[in-house]
């Protein structure tokens, strides 16, 4: 009894290729490019990271997470930032120094800072306030306000580009 032509064996290998290539990209890891340079010196322009797109169906997200999400004032658009304020935390910032609650928050992966000052501001229940790691070059909550627990996308764990960074994420 003769078997599949190879043509139609080929065919189904390559759409259950593709089927099983879309289910995890919907639901498990999707890969982004890093547009600008607002990340800096984390992420730079031209990286590709992998987040996991599943990870907050476990888990809410931590402080100091680098994450992608929906820009609350446009959806179409992704956006990656550093999660800095929780639900329920008061963020303020003096001379470029971050509060929460009234603490200076530890920022080792800053490097370019600025003096902006902001007044505190609670987040609110099911909101995080984000923020680039590149102060002066980094449109975040600090101008356009908080990102909402269903716009976030998940965290980024793993830059796969250029070869020369490639590795895990903090």
């Amino acid at each position: 009894m003769a078997g599949k032509p190879w043509w139609r064996e080929t065919i189904e290998t390559v759409l259950w290729a593709l089927v099983l290539a879309l289910i995890l990209r919907y639901f498990v890891v999707q890969a982004f490019w890093i547009p600008s340079g607002s990340m800096i010196p984390t992420l730079v322009p031209g990286d590709r990271v992998l987040v996991s797109k599943f990870w907050y169906h476990f888990q809410p997200p931590k402080r100091g997470q680098i994450v992608v999400f929906k820009y609350p004032l446009d959806p179409k658009r992704d956006f990656i930032k550093r999660v800095i304020g929780l639900p329920g935390e008061v963020v303020s910032m003096e001379e470029g120094v971050v509060y929460i609650d009234g603490e200076p928050l530890a920022e080792p992966y800053v490097k370019n800072h600025d003096s902006f000052n902001m007044k505190p501001v609670r987040v609110p229940e099911n909101a995080y306030f984000v923020m680039g790691d590149n102060r002066p070059n980094s449109q975040d909550s600090r101008f356009w306000g908080f990102v909402p627990k269903e716009n976030l996308i998940g965290p980024a764990f793993f830059r796969y580009w250029p070869l020369s960074r490639i590795g895990g994420i903090y």
